[in-house]
């Protein structure tokens, strides 16, 4: 095997793919990447952590050797880092060493045989659906602050991917608080389906969208869902396990309207969380006649208050929240004013863009303080 590539070509497939490489693995062959060059100069680098599998693909000129090989990832990536940026590196096998070699640099690092590196098996693809990279990448950074972390419940820690005829859902909760995007597509489905791509891939997948106006091609089958840009390719795992009923969650008949501007609105509640409790994040929210007041306290009896003009007409109500989760809606929320549906101090909190159509909605759960 031999290539001679720039600094430049391989650094950026080389980091993307690195990304999914786990530094501890039971597995020796998981901590290397995967390179295989085939005999028309295209070079494929792979690397996996048994859930997640990402390929970056950059084409090789010159004089080349098709073969294949697999080496520690990490170090590959900081070799290539160390060295200038319009360096060309030149890559050989000899006797079971990748060697590089770079100007009067030259690394000798060692290799496991490309046999041993697991594969994903293919399978055939049950549904196909061609999106904007933008697109998908605006939902999924709209919602995957919501998954759970470590949740017992396994099927949280991830997010559910609804496709029906005419939409694209995404859905993430951590059971104290729900993310919801909807986008627009037309898909050749006849009942809606549902899956759940775990955690990681979420991240993975966010990584991989460069937020161009080019469409990747995602198929989704059984165990898998593969994603295909023109130089990546991404496949995952899919979580077996049902998501919980979202529709249930959504709450209905909320009659106390709050209208406002969301940044002012986010920093009012960001500067109150300062002197709230560190553990349980909690604030008050006191809505009255066109004004929210919002107050946090502490153990050490320290106390903040902000009161911001709202578009508010009911009668007076109080209500707990989780400032943390509150702050992390208004971030991801894109429209200038935002609108808070309530029903009453112990149910739920329907958040959305004041001038939306439902696309984006977010539930937060009240605390009782």
């Amino acid at each position: 095997m031999y290539f001679a590539i720039a600094r430049e070509a391989i650094l950026k497939p080389l980091q993307l793919v690195s990304g999914v490489v786990e530094r501890r693995q039971t597995l020796p062959v998981l901590s290397n990447v995967l390179l295989s060059l085939n005999s028309s100069g295209e070079l494929a680098i792979t690397g996996t952590d048994l859930e997640v599998e990402l390929i970056g693909r950059v084409q090789v000129g010159g004089n080349t050797t098709p073969g294949e090989i697999t080496v520690p990832a990490r170090k590959l990536v900081d070799i290539c880092k160390s060295l200038a940026d319009d360096a060309t590196l030149e890559f050989t096998v000899d006797d079971g060493k990748m060697i590089i070699k770079s100007g009067r640099s030259r690394f000798s690092l060692a290799t496991l045989p490309a046999s041993e590196f697991p594969g994903t098996e293919e399978e055939p693809g049950t549904i196909e659906l061609s999106v904007p990279q933008q697109a998908l990448k605006t939902l999924l950074d709209g919602t995957s602050f919501a998954m759970a972390q470590q949740d017992v419940r396994y099927y949280l820690n991830g997010m559910l991917f609804e496709l029906a005829s005419d939409y694209l859902r995404v859905v993430a909760t951590d059971g104290h608080r729900l993310a919801m995007q909807t986008l627009k597509t037309q898909n050749n489905i006849e009942a809606p389906v549902q899956l759940i791509l775990p955690r990681k891939g979420v991240i993975e997948l966010g990584r991989l969208l460069t937020g161009e106006e080019a469409d990747i091609s995602i198929v989704f089958g059984r165990n898998h869902v593969r994603a295909k840009t023109a130089d990546v390719t991404f496949t995952s795992k899919l979580v077996d396990g049902k998501f919980p009923d979202y529709n249930r969650v959504l709450p209905r008949g909320g009659d106390k309207l709050v209208t406002g501007d969301r940044m002012e609105l986010k920093q009012a509640f960001a500067r109150t969380s300062i002197l709230s409790n560190e553990k349980y994040r909690g604030v008050r929210v006191l809505l009255s006649n066109e004004e929210m007041r919002i107050v946090a306290n502490n153990p050490d009896q320290e106390e903040a208050e902000e009161s911001v003009s709202v578009d508010y007409h009911g009668e007076d109500l109080e209500i707990g929240f989780n400032v943390s989760y509150l702050v992390d809606v208004l971030t991801v929320l894109s429209s200038e004013r935002v609108r808070m549906t309530l029903i009453d101090s112990n149910s739920s909190a329907l958040l959305e863009a004041a001038d939306g159509e439902g696309e984006a909605l977010y539930v937060v759960m009240p605390m009782r303080l």
